[in-house]
């Protein structure tokens, strides 16, 4: 064996040697994918997206953002990783000098969403709700019962969608056909809201829009018009952008709701909601950083929290 071959050889085997004896690494994609796919009992239905490691807020520490997906279901996770890869984190970082809630406050894009209340109130509520979700409408008929007529000036309520497809077959076209009757009259969208929430349990994917053009005859709606929006899917892009936000802020079920971008997931109760808008209310009048322009679920299998 000549000089040249010995020294190719003795190279390849000090690297398989180096292969084996190398750590896993949390910075490391395909390390880090089978530490959490342990973790997390995401089997190979699963697909994970990690991306590049970035340098975070705080010193000596790496952020990697992850997405596992699984048809309509997607979880996003957080990572905060030391610099040598074996330690990480998941959680959040707080900076003491701002609002706690300001990352999600920035995400929350209220501008041309249907609303009622005071623009500029002191607490502002965004609800991602979904019109087929049995909690979503109890959740309704207490925001509507309650919220304006406790708060007729300090509270200002937006609705966004989030339709949960993979378990309701009828909740995106319902939000596309409750966009387009926004566009057509703003003031009879919150008549839509409570209408198909109220009439829920009648409503099947093949009646929708029948349903939906004999309530636009008791409003002041084109009825033309809004059978066209229907049928091209016209608004289908500005659901498809709330389904986007609702993720990128780690929303997996529905009602969510965010009260100056405080997350509360689930239907509550009228008590406990005032609670929470009471004290915003109070704290925004002197911190003023509300963000005004600013039950249901499908969750990837997994069995552990």
């Amino acid at each position: 064996m000549s000089r040249l071959s010995k020294t190719l050889v003795f190279a390849a085997l000090c690297a398989a040697a180096s292969a084996q004896t190398k750590k896993p690494s949390a910075l490391d994609k395909a390390s880090l994918e089978a530490y959490v796919r342990h973790l997390f009992v995401w089997g190979p239905q699963i697909k994970v997206d990690i991306k590049d490691p970035v340098p975070s807020a705080l010193a000596g520490l790496m952020e990697v953002r992850l997405r596992a997906s699984s048809g309509a279901a997607s979880q996003d996770e957080l990572f905060y990783v030391s610099r040598d890869g074996r330690h990480f984190v998941r959680g959040a970082i707080f900076n003491v000098a701002q609002n706690p809630f300001k990352a999600d406050i920035e995400k929350l894009k209220t501008q041309s969403q249907p609303s009622i209340g005071t623009p500029g109130a002191p607490a502002v509520v965004v609800v991602f709700s979904d019109f087929q979700c049995s909690y979503c409408r109890e959740e309704a008929k207490m925001l509507r019962a309650n919220l304006i007529s406790s708060y007729p000036k300090e509270v200002r309520l937006y609705f966004k969608d989030f339709p949960l497809e993979q378990i309701h077959p009828w909740a995106k076209p319902a939000a596309m056909a409750g966009r387009c009757i926004f566009k057509l009259n703003p003031e009879a969208f919150w008549d839509y809201h409570d209408w198909i929430f109220e009439h829920q349990a009648e409503i099947k994917p093949e009646n929708l829009k029948d349903k939906i053009l004999e309530f636009a005859k008791t409003k002041t709606i084109d009825a033309l018009q809004l059978s066209r929006c229907i049928d091209t899917k016209a608004t289908e892009a500005e659901v498809n952008q709330s389904i986007e936000e609702a993720r990128s802020l780690n929303v997996a079920s529905t009602p969510t709701l965010f009260v100056n971008g405080r997350r509360l997931e689930g239907q509550r109760s009228w008590p406990d909601l005032r609670r929470v808008i009471d004290f915003e209310i109070e704290y925004q009048k002197t911190a003023k950083n509300a963000g005004e322009d600013c039950g249901c679920a499908v969750e990837l299998p997994s069995l552990v929290k």
